[in-house]
This record gives C-alpha cells, structure tokens and sequence, in this order.
C-alpha cells in the first residue's frame, strides 16, 4: 500500500493553532520517531514522513485549516510516478502517449495535472519520478523511460527532433506579450503553413481582423492565440483548453479549423471541459483521475467515444477503476415530466422588450417562466444575453417594455466576478454572510450546495487566493443559498472542469425543485445547460449591433433553432443521452438537414 500525504502551505498556519497534527500524532508519542514534525525547510510549518504514518487520520481531523490530506493508493500505482512538487506535495502519476496524425484529448478535472503533464511534454518541467534529493538529467530520465511508449518521443523531444507549439491555458497571460500591432499583422508575422486566409474564414476572424492586439476581447484573444498556433510548422501541437471565452458557434468554428487545418503526421493534445467539442475533434481520449490537489493518474488512451461514454459511466474497465460513485447520464427533454411545471402558476412574466445601449439594440419577445422551472439562456458573445439578464435584475431599465420581478427579492450572478466585492476574507465568512444555515452540517443547503459543489474542502481558504474555477463555484454558491424569489446565473460553468459543471447543474436543479423558485442560466457550455434546463431561449442577430430574444420553448425546438442558424446537427447518444455533433456531410447530418431536425431527441 503506497501512502500520500499532502500537507497545503498556503491554508497551514501552525502560529494560530499550536500544532495538533503534531501534539495528538500517535506515532510521535509512542515510538522512537516522528511521523510528523515541524520543518526548518517549510519554515516552521509541519511536514508528515510517509515511510512512517499510519495513516490514521487524527491529524486530518485535528487541522482546523482543513490543510491535510492522507490517502492510501495501491502500491503498484508507485511504478507510474512522473513527478512530485516537493516533500507533501501533489504526485503525478502517469502521461498521455501522444500518437503521430491522431489527436488525443485530455478529459479531467481541475487541480489533477493536466496541465502539469502537458509542461512536461513540451519539455518546460523535466520530471523527477519522486525523486526530490537531487535534479535528473536528461539522460537519466530517459532511462526511467526506456522500454515504455514514451521513450521515442522523449529521446526525439531532448535531442531537439520535435518542435513544440503550445497553446497556454491561461490566455491573459499573453496581453503581456502583444504590445502593439494589428491581428492581421500577427497572422501574417507566424504564417509558416500559409494557411493565413483559411485560419481567418475558419475561425470567422473577418471582424477582429483589422483590430489593435491589446484591445482584443477574451474571446478574441482566444482566436488569436489558436489561429497563430495552427500557423506555425511544427511537430507538437498542444492546446490547453481552447475553448474558453468562447461562445458556442465560436466553439463550433474552432472545431471545423481543427478539423481541417490540423497538421498532418503530427503530435495534436487538446486538453478541454467540453465533452461535446472533445468528442468531435478527438481520435482517442485520456481520462483524469484522483484527488484534485492531492494526486492525478493518467488512464490508458481510449477510442474517443469509448472513452467519454467510460467517464460518464464512471467506470474504467481497462484500469478496473471506479472514478465516481454514480453514473451521468442525460434526459431526453422531450419526455421531462419530474415536475408538474406547466401546472404552476407563472411567477414572472415580461412583455415585449426594447433596449438600446449606445450603438447595440436589443429586442426580446414576450415570455414567462413557472416555478420550479430552469430556463437556458444561448446565443453568440455581444448578443444581448447579459443585457436581458440585468433588464430581468433591475439593474437596467428597458426603453419600452414591462418586467413583472421588478417587485421581487433577486439573487443575480453576474458574468464578470470581482472578489473585492464578496466582502468577506475567507470563504466561510462569505458563506455566513449571506446564509448561516448553510454552514450547519444537517441542513439541506449544507448537503445540497456547500457539499455537492466541494465547497465544504476550501472553507478556510481566503478569497483572494482561490483559482478561477473555486472563485466562480464560490459565487455560485452565494447566489443560490440566498433567499430569493427569482436567480440569475451568468455563465456558471466558466473556468470549472466538467465533473463541478455537472455539479452546478444538479444543484440549480435541485434549486428550483426544492425552494419552488424560477432560475435564468446564461452559459456556452452546452452540456450544463443540455443537464440543467426545462426550457430555453434562443439570442440571435448580428453581435454588437442587433440582438433578438426568442421566447422561452422546448430544449429541442430551441437547440434546433440555434444550430439551424450555425449549421450544425447533433444526434443524441442512445446509451447515454448526451449530445454529439454530427461530421459535416456525413449520412446523418444530411437526413437530419433534410428533415429539419438538427437537433435529433429520439432514442
């Protein structure tokens, strides 16, 4: 049995609670060593030897930081160790195998070295396979792989044989980088392939085109950073989420370029939360495991479809690994009945809509939403979603038109989130400011939002040191244990990986079920609103001129709408339920085109 201990410097404070890792250890006080003691080199901070834990769990419970984390792992599991981040810190174990002309997508959660792996197969980080007395050469890690898939491609990347492009995950990052210069000036600058006038149709960039590179949107940015990727000539290509910021007929155009534009005999690793894009773009899949912040384990490549359908169930029948303790599977809305919604009386109702906001106009037809009801809101970025949600607010008032909720107490998430503005320093302050009960254990608000979103494992964490996807989980989380008689939720899913995705749709779920209230989600992410949603809107019109709201309708009507307006025709998964897009011009996309039925619902 191989132990983990990992010990979270940045919640550990031993100054504030006098040690009772240390004091209450059974091993410190009943044999001749210590499992655990204080660390001249983590500055007097505990550090736990794993050789001699008994793994007890006293110090676990004893931390009033929630700093420590203690799992035991099959010993054979040691022999897949890639690389440890210091004394107590996480473990990688295992790599994805890239393979030359086929493109392997990453699927997992955050915090599980995702992106760790994919520094390490560019050649950023040279791993240590735990060693952490001295640094290894690259002769010696060669050796640690020889004789495994992995060798010829890392004897090719250390002799300098494979170029590596690297599209980053964090694309703020790149702002520091583009001082000053036109897009088209970019493009044309790192057009190795001459693929500049493609990239541009492909990805719709004709709008962007002539704009300053330090003014560009996030979306924006995103385009960027993927079109000049796809222009360079290179033998590794390693896109870390390229989805992000971008709204759903972006999503569909990155997956047309990728398709078309991906480079031939190369190594591709895409690395997303978005099943549906992932399921299309990818030949085979690598499945995530473990303990966010503790360890990640790397599952064996799967076909693309064997391998989502695996992580849906759960299940890993290659590793003879469970990752989860219940299946995901999707409804098929045109047979929802879990509540008898239609049978509610409305609780807000809105006539026709008019709002101009400087050079942008807005029209939204009239609509109500019931109790109980979740209502999905899609459409491109610069459309009008956002404006329509702070109309629904009150934070702005329509030119002509009426809200019923004017009246109404409002629980609204807004899209950009900004920690100055919780108020609060740790996320157990925020959470009793807004709500105490949801901090007793046996409440339901406990179990159904604190708990099921993870929230309950960062309660000591401060605020300002919270990742992206924790941040917005927080704000989620304040938005819907607020008593309210109306939630707005804008884009939830952003920066969250696909298992808290999941987790945020059954909690509005559960929401609007529990409490019997109405909630708006805005989002791109079309398997958190595919999971979540009664009904849907459908925003459709030219971005940052003319948008226009369609009334609330069914899932399929409204999916069928949208993706008439793109192009694009999705077939539903008959074992599973889950939407997947359909390759252009192949049988079914044109029987589905043909009948209009580009949202396929039957089983």
């Amino acid at each position: 049995m191989a132990r983990i201990a990992v010990v979270n410097y940045d919640l550990c404070h031993p100054d504030k609670c006098g040690t009772p890792c240390i004091r209450f250890c059974p091993i410190n006080k009943t044999k001749p060593y210590k499992a655990i003691e204080l660390s001249t080199e983590k500055q007097g901070k505990p550090i736990i030897y794993e050789d001699k834990c008994i793994a007890c769990g006293i110090c676990v419970k004893k931390c009033p930081f929630d700093a420590i984390r203690i799992v035991n792992l099959p010993s054979e599991m040691e022999e897949r160790l890639i690389h440890r981040f210091g004394i107590n810190g996480f473990k990688l174990y295992g790599l994805p195998i890239p393979v030359k002309d086929r493109i392997v997508g990453i699927l997992g959660p955050n915090g599980a070295g995702k992106t760790t792996a994919m520094r390490i197969l560019s050649g950023f980080i040279e791993p240590n396979f735990g060693v952490l007395e001295k640094q290894l050469g690259k002769e010696e890690v060669l050796s640690r792989f020889r004789g495994t898939q992995l060798y010829e491609y890392f004897e090719k990347l250390y002799s300098g044989k494979l170029k590596v492009i690297h599209k980053v995950q964090y694309i703020e990052s790149l702002q520091q980088y583009l001082k000053h210069g036109t897009v088209e000036e970019w493009l044309r600058k790192y057009d190795e392939r001459g693929v500049f006038k493609d990239v541009v149709e492909n990805l719709k960039m004709h709008s962007m085109i002539s704009k300053d590179v330090r003014a560009l949107s996030g979306g924006e940015l995103q385009k960027l950073a993927v079109a000049v990727a796809l222009e360079r000539s290179s033998d590794v290509y390693i896109f870390d989420e390229p989805t992000a910021f971008l709204d759903i007929g972006e999503r569909l155009n990155l997956l047309r370029a990728l398709d078309e534009l991906k480079p031939r005999q190369s190594y591709i690793l895409v690395v997303d939360h978005d099943i549906m894009f992932l399921d299309y773009v990818a030949d085979l899949i690598v499945i995530v495991y473990g303990i966010p912040g503790v360890y990640g384990y790397f599952s064996n490549p799967y076909a693309a479809k064997t391998g989502i359908d695996n992580y849906l169930r759960g299940f890993l029948p290659a590793e003879n690994m469970k990752i989860r303790d219940e299946a995901i599977t999707f409804r098929f809305h045109d047979a929802r009945n879990e509540v008898n919604i239609l049978n509610e009386a409305e609780m807000i109702s809105w006539s026709q809509i008019h709002k101009k906001l400087g050079a942008f106009e807005l029209f939204v037809e009239e609509g109500e939403i019931k109790k109980g009801e979740v209502i999905g809101i899609i459409g491109p970025n610069g459309i009008g979603k956002t404006t329509f949600i702070r109309i629904l607010a009150g934070e702005l008032k329509p030119d002509t038109g009426y809200v019923t909720s004017s009246l109404l107490n409002v629980s609204y998430k807004p899209q950009y989130l900004n920690v100055d503005a919780l108020k609060c320093e740790v996320i157990e302050e925020c959470i009793r400011n807004e709500n105490k009960e949801a901090l007793t254990e046996d409440s339901w608000l406990y179990t159904e939002v604190i708990k099921r979103m993870g929230i309950d494992r960062i309660l000591k964490k401060d605020v300002r040191t919270l990742s992206g996807g924790e941040l917005q989980k927080l704000c989620v989380a304040l938005a819907l244990i607020r008593e309210a008689d109306v939630y707005l939720l804008d884009e939830p899913s952003s920066h969250i990986d696909v298992e808290d995705q999941l987790s945020v749709a059954r909690v509005v779920r559960r929401i609007a079920r529990l409490r019997k209230v109405p909630i708006f989600v805005v989002d791109h992410n079309t398997l958190l609103i595919d999971y979540a949603v009664d009904r849907m809107m459908v925003f459709v019109g030219t971005p940052g001129v003319r948008g226009f709201g369609r009334t609330p309708t069914s899932v399929s009507q409204a999916f069928n709408t949208f993706l008439r307006e793109v192009g694009v025709t999705v077939r539903r998964d008959p074992d599973t339920g889950r939407p997947r897009i359909n390759k252009p011009g192949s049988y079914l996309d044109r029987l589905q085109k043909l009948s209009g039925a580009y949202f396929y619902t039957s089983h």
